[in-house]
């Protein structure tokens, strides 16, 4: 049975619009960018104080940086497998570099990396802020560091309710 045109018309549309989404991953490059700026920033700024660290202040220097790489991981994750589970395949498969697990992350499993991430990144800052109290006369901000602790407890949770919705959705009968 051949459909109408109006809805053959709908149909593709709709299909083709998926590609409204495009400018966004370009956006997302583009933060990318901002994110490498401010990493050598960061890095270019304790340059000079190198020789003269402490080790707590080599830890917070390492951890800066490792919290931007991972912001920058996450960025490419979203920017390369939402593209492709979203707007089309990009056609590397020949390439020797081509990450493994580009065209096998879905929705779920970038859900699952997101969250991941985010709990990571929120460790960082809490782990740094745990180290700032190690500094000469640093006070103790008790409510900042509260405020710190619940809201990394909340991303814990979150990923691990995330995690079993996933698991009870592989359980289930699909249609």
């Amino acid at each position: 049975m051949k459909k109408p045109p109006l809805e053959t018309w709908l149909e593709r549309g709709l299909f083709a619009s998926r590609w409204l989404m495009a400018p966004f991953y370009v956006g997302l490059v583009v933060a990318l960018a901002a994110l490498i700026v401010v990493f050598f920033q960061e890095l270019f700024h304790e340059l000079p104080h190198l020789l003269a660290m402490k080790p707590e202040d080599a830890i917070l220097l390492a951890l800066s940086l490792i919290d931007l790489s991972l912001a920058a991981n996450l960025l490419v994750i979203v920017i390369l497998s939402g593209y492709e589970n979203f707007v089309s395949k990009i056609d590397t498969a020949s390439h020797e570099d081509r990450p493994d697990w580009m065209g096998t992350v879905d929705f779920s499993g970038l859900k699952m990396k997101l969250i991941a991430s985010i709990v990571a990144i929120s460790a960082i800052a809490l782990l740094k802020a745990f180290l700032k109290l190690t500094e000469p006369g640093a006070t103790l901000d008790q409510p900042r560091l509260m405020w710190l602790v619940i809201v990394h407890l909340s991303f814990v949770v979150s990923g691990v309710l995330l995690a079993v919705m996933d698991w009870l959705n592989g359980k289930v009968e699909k249609h």
